[in-house]
């Protein structure tokens, strides 16, 4: 187990992988407004969050890239879009599960029989003819084993591109020893180690994006003199560049941005890395003056609250109306409705929208229904939404989040030992682990010590609700 006082670098797991695939072939004669496939097509996944086999659908025709409606969108539509990967689909997800995506929508009413080549080859309105917007992007999901007899060669080309994490790495000395990481130069991780973000365009929206990827619900203006000193005395390896995101994304991923090819240490020019400062939300500031400060902004009755998660920054979502806490219906529920919540409540930005009563099913009325954030407001009231009947929604349709949470650590300090799994066993707490010592490992009194007791501990390990508190 590390210590509390271990040097401990801020990191998030960020998956930016795409898929890229050439559909060789000529140009057949159009049949058509239905049927109009051009000369060549790319296909990729993208998208947050997902899996190298998941993701929303985006098309690259007429030189650029765009996405495919859901209307009519069907599982044999993505099982020939999953072939090209030379996967079988499992499934396939609506309303933009991954993300909106951003251009062209290039088809719509996408109607496959299952033996086409390509997706280009099946029934729809026609190359750019739609009526839908980003919020109805499609995605897929494709098993994670190839289809028996799939060949290399059916892939004319295919690029990866992986970016895994992203951290703050602080460059005081003080700051090194002290959690949560609020500020310090972005890096991004490669197979072959870290590398910097020219800061060339980079603005506040991004800044945004960043600190609430690390679980903070706000930015503040950084000392950029200071670092440029400090940097020009580094080596550095700049792989990103262009960063230009609305503030809006809840993952880096969802920014528009470009790769540096080859070696491209000297290619920032006149910038430097790109460094953020994050403002902590009221449960992770450290500091008396600035904890009295956060207090005094979340003063008042909350409006909001989180209920039924088993660990910090998840729940189902209530909203307090007319003197009573009720719950939110899911319908069009999303990450960008869902990421107000989390920064209205001094957490980052939201890692899950859920859906179906995943975190329970609350009791009492229902207060809102259809929420249409934008991503920009401070308040979840802000955002424009529907008053509903009884008829509308039920419990089962109780919307819930998942937030970015910055990293304390919290999770070396205690352990689980003499169990017979990770999840059960005596609890042992680590004491004297400051400035880079290493800890004493003790036991806790087994008086009081109960079911509640046993539910902070749990939490603390980041293993969920406590089933018993053994003395």
């Amino acid at each position: 187990m590390g210590s509390c006082g271990t040097w401990a670098w801020q990191e998030l797991l960020v998956l930016l992988s795409s898929v890229w695939l050439w559909v060789g072939g000529t140009q057949p004669t159009p049949q058509g407004p239905t049927h109009t496939p051009g000369p060549q097509l790319k296909f990729r996944l993208a998208g947050y969050p997902r899996k190298h086999n998941e993701g929303r659908v985006e098309v690259f025709y007429n030189e650029e890239w765009g996405t495919i409606c859901d209307d009519d969108f069907t599982l044999t539509n993505a099982h020939v879009l999953c072939r090209h990967l030379g996967l079988a689909a499992t499934g396939w997800t609506h309303s933009a599960k991954y993300g909106k995506g951003v251009g062209r929508i290039w088809l719509d009413n996408v109607n496959c029989a299952g033996g086409e080549k390509s997706i280009g080859d099946c029934k729809h309105r026609g190359w750019g003819n739609s009526d839908c917007s980003h919020e109805e992007d499609a995605g897929v999901i494709c098993k994670d084993e190839r289809i028996p007899g799939f060949k290399d060669s059916n892939v004319i080309e295919t690029e990866q591109s992986h970016v895994e994490e992203v951290r703050l790495r602080p460059v005081v000395s003080g700051a090194r020893r002290q959690l949560p990481v609020t500020e310090g130069i972005v890096e991004v991780r490669y197979k072959d180690g870290w590398a910097q973000i020219c800061d060339e365009g980079w603005n506040s929206q991004n800044s945004h994006v960043i600190c609430g990827m690390m679980g903070f619900p706000a930015e503040k203006k950084v000392n950029r003199n200071f670092y440029k000193l400090f940097t020009e005395r580094q080596q550095l390896n700049y792989r990103l560049h262009s960063v230009s995101c609305t503030g809006t994304e809840v993952h880096l991923s969802m920014c528009a941005f470009e790769f540096y090819r080859g070696n491209a240490s000297a290619a920032c020019g006149a910038g430097m890395p790109a460094v953020v400062s994050c403002v902590p939300g009221p449960l992770f500031a450290t500091g008396n003056a600035h904890k009295k400060k956060q207090r005094q902004q979340q003063q008042g009755q909350p409006r909001i609250r989180l209920k039924g998660g088993a660990k910090v920054g998840e729940g189902r979502v209530e909203v307090l109306k007319s003197s009573e806490w009720g719950t939110i219906c899911d319908d069009r529920w999303n990450l960008l409705s869902a990421s107000v919540v989390c920064r209205e409540l001094g957490f980052g930005s939201a890692k899950e929208a859920l859906t179906g009563a995943r975190m329970g099913q609350g009791t009492g009325p229902i207060h809102m229904n259809e929420v249409q954030c934008l991503g920009t407001e401070k308040s979840l009231w802000s955002c424009p939404f529907k008053n509903i009947t009884q008829e509308d929604c039920k419990h089962t349709e109780d919307a819930a989040i998942r937030c970015n949470i910055p990293y304390m650590g919290y999770e070396n300090l205690i352990r689980l030992s003499g169990g017979r799994s990770r999840f059960e066993g005596r609890v042992e707490v680590a004491v004297g682990a400051g400035n880079g010592d290493q800890p004493r490992w003790g036991l806790v009194c087994g008086e009081g010590w109960g079911t509640l007791e046993a539910m902070v501990a749990c939490r603390q390990l980041g293993l969920g609700f406590a089933n018993h508190g053994l003395q």
